[in-house]
């Protein structure tokens, strides 16, 4: 019998040691879907490890890895194997299935007898699928093997599976413990990245969108959907724009809270001084009374000038809660937020955002929400064009994310994951975080980047005064 050589980027050579879950991340041309394919392979081969292939979304075989293993094995040579339409069989045993986890979860937990769960495109799975993947393999020694690209920072996969151990992965490329292998890899790490991909990802570099480009060849997060309303280059370009730049904050310090009960959502916090963003959190536990004295809390702390809460639904019943925490605080003023409401100064035109129409707000903007998202989104574009490409821009038009602020790459991920929503008037239109929840997108809800959209709540110049109006025997308030 011939011997068998099979060659193994460096990063996935940890593979070959036990562990319970074995993670590959990376871009395009890493080698690891194909690497990962081979040692599957042998090992059913020399082990007889029967593998389950799986996916979030598999509406036929040929969205599976079927065709990969196919072609490895006459790449190869081996012997043994007997290619079906639906499975892959060795010495006339099962050895390869395959299953898409998105339409029905819950089947894969009656896959009895498979040793290995290979998970391909796994930045795409569903906290749903998770669930019902993972308990799926008890037997001892069982694993699962898994191949993505990382999207959002919020996505379940980065979630579990990349967020908690970022650090030393950023820092070494690699992270272990008694049950992790997750290593990154990308085309430099693939000693046989073929010339006509280095072409192409060189032309990519040119060409495309720096935040895309790393996300394509060098596995990093991208935050953006399609449609999305700021774009992920404008929002890093904003990180300490003022340091950048050369100045500093200066006007009304604004800080805005999102509400929520208790449940999925989290209750958002952000703070600005005058462009500079100083403080964006989150809540993720706790009822509405208790999250907005939180956020009062932090306001006062971050001695706020104005404090802006949504007051659509649930918001509406805090506002006792409010006027009761303020009435003696003579230096804060509030402003209940309506995004529902009609826009703000509807007659004015909207110049903003390089726009030459002079369009009215009103003929723009479908209501106040769309209104302040837009608002937001000038900023991070006229930030965007003073950082990266040298045009003078009035700092007032511009915004500034402070680096302190811990929570950035998944401000990001709100901030950059909003998108707009199609309407039959031609205004533009936020979509709705119930329309966001829903597939295809499935956006967990912008807490944070909500109460940053409202932080760019313009204060009066001047708060409106009690005016006493004195006459004999009497008095009167005005």
């Amino acid at each position: 019998m011939n011997e068998l050589k099979i060659q193994l980027p460096k990063p996935l050579q940890r593979f070959l040691k036990p562990k319970r879950y074995k993670v590959a991340l990376g871009g395009r041309g890493s080698g690891k879907s194909m690497s990962i394919a081979d040692l599957c392979l042998v090992d059913a081969m020399r082990q007889g490890i029967k593998t389950l292939c799986c996916r979030e979304f598999q509406a036929s075989i040929d969205d599976s890895v079927h065709a990969l293993l196919k072609s490895e094995i006459e790449r190869l040579g081996l012997f043994g194997f007997e290619v079906q339409n639906t499975e892959i069989l060795f010495n006339g045993e099962t050895a390869f299935r395959f299953k898409g986890l998105a339409r029905n979860p819950e089947s894969i937990k009656s896959a009895h007898g498979f040793m290995r769960v290979f998970l391909e495109e796994a930045q795409t799975v569903s906290a749903e699928s998770l669930k019902a993947l993972t308990p799926t393999l008890r037997a001892a020694g069982s694993e699962v093997w898994m191949a993505g690209n990382p999207r959002s920072v919020l996505d379940p996969f980065s979630q579990r599976f990349i967020k908690p151990y970022e650090k030393q992965l950023r820092r070494d490329g690699y992270y272990e413990d008694d049950l992790h292998t997750i290593v990154w890899m990308n085309y430099n790490d693939n000693p046989w990245f073929p010339p006509v991909l280095e072409q192409e990802r060189e032309h990519d570099q040119r060409t495309m969108n720096p935040a895309l480009y790393r996300h394509v060849w060098e596995g990093s997060y991208y935050d953006e959907v399609e449609d999305s309303i700021i774009e992920v280059e404008h929002y890093n370009a904003a990180i300490d724009a003022h340091l950048k730049l050369g100045w500093k904050a200066e006007g009304s310090i604004v800080a805005s809270h999102d509400p929520s009960d208790t449940g999925g959502d989290s209750k958002g916090y952000a703070c600005r001084h005058g462009n500079v963003v100083i403080d964006v959190c989150e809540m993720i536990t706790g009822e509405a009374a208790e999250g907005m004295d939180w956020a009062l809390n932090k306001a006062l702390d971050n001695d706020a000038d104005w404090f802006v809460w949504d007051c659509d639904g649930l918001g509406v019943s805090l506002k006792r809660q409010v006027d009761q925490a303020l009435e003696n605080k003579n230096g804060i003023d509030y402003f209940m937020f309506k995004g529902s409401e009609g826009v703000e100064d509807p007659e004015l035109p909207y110049t903003e955002g390089g726009s030459n129409r002079n369009k009215s707000n009103k003929d723009t903007f479908f209501n106040k929400r769309s209104q302040y998202w837009w608002r937001l989104r000038d900023r991070f574009y006229n930030t965007y064009l003073a950082v990266e490409k040298g045009e003078y821009i009035n700092p007032e038009d511009m915004i500034s994310l402070s680096s302190k602020i811990e929570v950035l790459d998944q401000l990001r991920s709100e901030v950059c994951r909003i998108p707009i929503k199609r309407n039959n008037t031609g205004r533009l239109q936020v979509m709705s975080k119930i329309d966001m929840a829903k597939k295809p997108y499935q956006i967990p809800s912008p807490n944070m980047g909500d109460a940053l959209m409202m932080a760019m709540y313009k204060p009066n110049t001047f708060k409106q005064q009690q005016v006493k109006i004195e006459f004999a025997g009497w008095n009167k308030y005005g």
